[in-house]
């Protein structure tokens, strides 16, 4: 058995650059010219930012390989507008013996009313007693799953008695817009124009997407956290 607390991203491919974004605005106005690699294109990206002009930002793409428990991805396929998903399928291989456990420190405890709650730091006895369950409860549900492949049920039958803890992987594409949108309901910052409440887990990996979002296109990155973190 394998207890993890981590999440992987991995920046697969892309097609993605400040200039990309540039040159799709440019062409209501200057058609092919707007392919000039020596037109500034910072001032532009800003106010298209700004003023919300959000379709030169889908000329770009970004293919993510992502591991994380299957709670997780299906929180993240929410996200449709503008992304396309392929997940590994627990009915044609057999799964992986990987949980997620929450690291310490990872808050435990809802307080408040919906809408207007927080998470805080649970007790010890909490802690032990989640950490615990959890790695007992995973244990025994993929001792029951071998059990039931051994006995020659079908893997989409087997996979029944798994918990939502297990890791699943998948590929996720998307354009800088639809990134940007889930940035905005995925992570939680101070300076966003809008507050967003997002699970710990997901927002751990929004938090690395958001890295590959920065050093690729820097430009729009910029724009996006100067304005709001508003996707255009």
């Amino acid at each position: 058995m394998d207890f993890q607390s981590e999440m992987y991203v991995e920046l697969v491919r892309h097609s993605a650059s400040d200039f990309d974004v540039a040159a799709a605005a440019r062409v209501s106005t200057i058609g092919a010219n707007g392919l000039d690699l020596n037109l500034p294109t910072e001032g532009l990206i800003n106010f298209l930012m700004r003023d919300r002009h959000g379709s030169p930002f889908e000329h770009t793409s970004f293919t993510f390989y992502v591991e994380a428990p299957i709670f997780v991805a299906r929180e993240f396929f929410r996200h449709r507008a503008g992304w396309s998903y392929n997940e590994e399928s627990g009915r044609y291989k057999e799964l992986a013996p990987v949980f997620y456990v929450p690291a310490d420190g990872r808050p435990l405890r809802q307080v408040g009313k919906p809408g207007a709650y927080q998470y805080k730091l649970g007790t010890y006895k909490q802690a032990m007693v989640v950490s615990g369950d959890i790695r007992r409860i995973s244990t025994e549900a993929y001792e029951t799953y071998k059990r039931l492949l051994d006995l020659d049920v079908a893997r989409e039958v087997a996979r029944m008695v798994l918990p939502v803890n297990i890791y699943t992987s998948f590929y996720a594409t998307c354009n800088a817009r639809s990134l940007m949108h889930f940035l905005s309901l995925r992570t939680k910052r101070d300076n966003a124009a809008f507050p967003s409440f997002p699970q710990k887990e997901i927002e751990m990996v929004a938090d690395q997407m958001e890295n590959e979002l920065k050093e690729t296109m820097p430009q729009t990155y910029a724009a996006f956290d100067k304005h709001g973190r508003v996707a255009p």
